[in-house]
C-alpha cells in the first residue's frame, strides 16, 4: 500500500486552492523584491555583508528577534505537537526563559562587552587562555547546530508541506532546500517576529472557536481518542494532569523537578552561551536597549501556552485518527512515523481549519519562517566555524577564501542534517519538541558549568575548565548513544531500555551532568595552577566603560577584519565589517593589518539612570507576571 511508504502519503481533506497559490506567489514576489533592493544596499560580497548586515538594534527588534529565534519552526511545530501529546506541562519550556533572559541582560551581556569579544567561544579563550576549548566549543556549537537546529527546521518545514500537499517527505525536503537556498542569496534577513504571531493569532483563534471556546478545551482534551487503538494498553489516552504545569517527579512525563532544576541549566546555556542569542543582544545600541529586548523577548514568551500548546491540543481533540494515532501501520499511513504522529497537530489544523487563500498565506508565511530560521543559523554557524576553526588552521587566509569556506560549511552542514533526519523522526517517541531537549541536555550542561564558573569564580583555569568539558562530553555522548540503540518503545511493546533511560529522565541527568562537570573543573582548577590575575579577575567583572586593552599572552583571537561593529538587521548579530579603503588581511596574530582595530559598537556599560530604573521595575513586574501564571496553571 502507498502509505505504508517510510516517509508517508497522506492526503489532506482540505486542498490546496488556486487562491492558495496566487497567495503564496505573491507573498514570495514581494520577498524577493525587497531581498533584491536589500541586496543593492548591502555588499553581500565582503565579509561584513555576508555575515551580517551594518546596523545597530533598538530594543524592539532585539526582544522580536530573540523571540522569533526561539521559535523556530522545529520548536514551534514541536511544541504544538507535545502540547497534542500531553498537555500543557510544556509551557513550562517557554516561561522558565524569563529568568534566563533576565539573567542574560543584566549578568552576562556586561561582562561580555567587558571582554571585547564577538563569538562565545571567543570569550573562553579570553578568560582562560589557550586554544583548545575555543575550538571544541566551536565543534559543539556545529554539532548542536546538526542535531537540534537545521535537522529539525528542515523536518519541521518538509512536514508542513508534506500534510498541506500530501507529497513525500524527503521530496518536500529536496524542496525545502532548494527555496531555501534561493532566499539565502538574495536575502540575509526579513523581519519575522510579526509574521510569528499574527499566524499564531489566526490559527489559535480559529481552533478556539471551533470546540466552543477555553472552557471546553479539558473536557474536550480528554475525550480525545483515537478510533484504531492498540488493545490491552492505555498509551491511547490522554493524560489525565494534562491541564497541570507541574508534575509528578517520579512518574511524570515532565517533572516539576527537572523542570524546575534540569531546564534552568539547559536555558542558561541557550540564552546566555549560545551564539546566535546573545549575539541579538551584543548588536543592542546600549545595555539598557539589551534589557529592554530582554524583557520584550520575555513578555512575548508568555503567550505560545495559548497561540501554539492549546491550539496543538486542540488539534487532538479535532482530529484525533491522525494527530493521536497509536496503531503503528495507522501512524505509518497518516505521516510516516511509526512511534507517532503529534508532529503534525499545528499544521493539520492550518490545512483543516483556514478558509482558502488564507491558508495560503498561513503557509507562505510558515516557509519564510523556516528559511529565515534556516539561514540564521547557516550564518552564525559558518561565522564561528570560520572565525574559530578555519582561521586556526590557515591565519593568513584572504577574504574571499573566508568567505567560500563559510559557503562549503553551509554545504556540509546540510547534507549530514538530511542524513539525520529519519533518526529524528523517530526518536522520542515521535515528539520533536522532545528530542530536541533530550538531545540539547546530553549536550549543552557541561558548557552551561564552564560559562558559569567563568564568570562567578576567578580561580577556574584553562585545565581545569578544559577536562570538565571532555568528563561532560564523555557522559553526554554515553547517554546519547543510549538513546539511539534503545528507543522509545511504541504503544504495547515492553521498555527494554536500561535503567539509565527508563528511570533517569533527561531534565534530571541535566542536572547530574552539571554537577559533575563542575566538580572536575573545581576539581582540576584547585590542583592546577590558578591563572594570570587578568584572566581570573578582569574577565569575570564588566568594568562600567570599557577601553581597549592589549591582548593576553596566548589570546590571538581579539579581532577579525579593521573594524568591528555590531549590526542588527542580519541573522547572525554581530558584524565583522572591513574598513573602507584599508588593506585589510588577517595577520597570524589575529590582529589585522592596514587599520588599527576598534571595540565592539556596544562597549559602554554605563546606563542613563531613568532608563536603567525603567528596565529595573518592568523586570520585576515581569516576574511577578511570570510567578502568577505558574501558580494558577502549577
Amino acid at each position: 500500500m502507498e502509505g505504508n511508504s517510510t516517509a508517508g502519503s497522506f492526503a489532506p481533506s482540505q486542498q490546496f486552492s488556486v487562491a492558495d497559490l496566487v497567495v503564496v506567489v505573491l507573498y514570495f514576489s514581494l520577498n524577493i523584491a525587497v531581498g533584491i533592493w536589500s541586496s543593492c544596499r548591502v555588499n553581500r560580497n565582503t565579509v561584513s555583508g555576508y555575515f551580517l548586515a551594518g546596523q545597530d538594534m533598538a530594543w524592539w527588534p532585539i526582544g522580536a528577534s530573540l523571540f522569533a529565534s526561539s521559535e523556530g519552526s522545529g520548536l514551534f511545530i514541536g511544541l504544538a505537537g507535545t502540547g497534542a501529546a500531553g498537555g500543557i506541562a510544556v509551557t513550562g519550556f517557554e516561561w522558565n526563559a524569563t529568568y534566563a533572559l533576565l539573567a542574560l541582560a543584566w549578568v552576562f551581556v556586561p561582562i561580555y562587552i567587558s571582554a571585547g569579544i564577538v563569538t562565545m567561544p571567543e570569550y573562553l579563550q579570553r578568560r582562560f587562555g589557550g586554544e583548545r576549548i575555543r575550538v571544541y566549543l566551536s565543534g559543539l556549537s556545529l554539532l548542536l547546530s546538526i542535531f537540534t537546529k537545521i535537522s529539525t527546521d528542515l523536518y519541521s518545514g518538509a512536514l508542513f508541506v508534506h500534510v498541506c500537499l500530501g507529497w513525500n517527505l524527503y521530496l518536500c525536503t529536496v524542496l525545502m532546500l532548494l527555496v531555501t537556498g534561493l532566499y539565502t542569496i538574495i536575502l540575509t534577513h526579513f523581519p519575522r517576529a510579526r509574521y510569528f504571531l499574527v499566524r499564531f493569532f489566526l490559527a489559535g483563534g480559529c481552533s478556539f472557536n471551533e470546540i466552543g471556546g477555553y472552557p471546553n478545551l479539558e473536557e474536550a482534551y480528554l475525550r480525545a481518542v483515537p478510533s484504531k487503538i492498540v488493545p490491552n494498553t492505555t498509551c491511547h489516552l490522554p493524560r489525565a494532569d494534562a491541564m497541570h504545569l507541574f508534575r509528578d517527579p517520579v512518574s511524570g512525563d515532565l517533572p516539576w523537578t527537572g523542570m524546575t532544576f534540569g531546564l534552568s541549566i539547559m536555558a542558561a546555556w541557550y540564552w546566555c552561551t549560545d551564539q546566535v542569542i546573545v549575539q541579538r543582544s551584543l548588536s543592542a545600541k546600549s545595555l539598557s536597549h539589551a534589557k529592554a529586548g530582554s524583557i520584550l523577548a520575555s513578555y512575548l514568551k508568555m503567550l505560545p501556552l495559548f497561540i501554539i500548546i492549546m491550539p496543538g491540543m486542540i488539534s487532538r481533540v479535532l482530529y484525533p485518527d491522525a494527530v493521536a494515532c497509536v496503531d503503528p501501520e495507522e501512524c505509518t499511513r497518516v505521516c510516516g512515523a511509526a512511534v507517532g504522529c503529534s508532529n503534525i497537530a499545528y499544521p493539520k489544523l492550518v490545512v483543516e481549519l483556514m478558509p482558502s487563500g488564507l491558508r495560503g498565506l498561513m503557509i507562505a508565511v510558515m516557509m519564510a519562517a523556516l528559511m529565515s530560521s534556516l539561514t540564521s543559523i547557516f550564518n552564525s554557524s559558518s561565522t564561528l566555524f570560520t572565525m574559530d576553526i578555519w582561521r586556526r588552521l590557515r591565519p593568513g587566509a584572504g577574504e574571499k577564501e573566508l568567505l567560500l569556506v563559510g559557503r562549503v560549511v553551509t554545504v556540509v552542514l546540510v547534507v549530514l542534517s538530511v542524513v539525520w533526519l529519519p533518526i529524528l523522526q523517530s526518536s522520542s517517541g515521535g515528539q520533536l519538541y522532545v528530542y530536541i531537549q533530550a538531545v540539547t541536555s546530553s549536550l549543552a550542561p557541561p558548557v552551561t558549568a564552564v560559562f558559569v564558573l567563568a564568570v562567578f569564580w576567578p580561580r577556574a583555569n584553562e585545565q581545569g575548565a578544559f577536562w570538565g568539558l571532555m568528563a561532560g562530553l564523555a557522559l553526554g555522548l554515553a547517554r546519547m548513544g543510549l538513546e539511539l540503540a534503545y528507543p522509545t518503545p511504541r504503544c504495547g511493546v515492553p521498555d527494554p531500555r536500561p535503567w539509565l533511560l527508563a528511570d533517569l529522565h533527561y531534565l534530571h541527568f541535566a542536572v547530574l551532568l552539571c554537577a559533575a562537570t563542575g566538580a572536575v573543573v573545581v576539581g582540576g582548577s584547585l590542583l592546577t595552577p590558578p591563572p594570570p590575575p587578568k584572566q581570573g579577575e578582569q574577565r569575570t567583572r564588566a568594568p562600567r566603560t570599557l577601553h581597549p586593552k592589549p591582548p593576553l599572552a596566548g589570546d590571538t583571537g581579539g579581532t577579525w577584519g579593521c573594524a568591528l561593529s555590531s549590526v542588527g538587521g542580519g541573522p547572525g548579530g554581530f558584524s565583522h565589517q572591513i574598513s573602507p579603503g584599508s588593506s585589510c588581511g588577517i595577520s597570524p596574530g589575529g590582529a589585522c593589518r592596514g587599520s588599527p582595530p576598534t571595540t565592539p559598537a556596544l562597549r559602554d556599560t554605563t546606563e542613563p539612570p531613568v532608563w536603567a530604573r525603567v528596565c529595573n521595575v518592568n523586570a520585576v513586574v515581569l516576574m511577578c507576571i511570570n510567578i502568577f501564571c505558574y501558580a494558577y496553571f502549577a
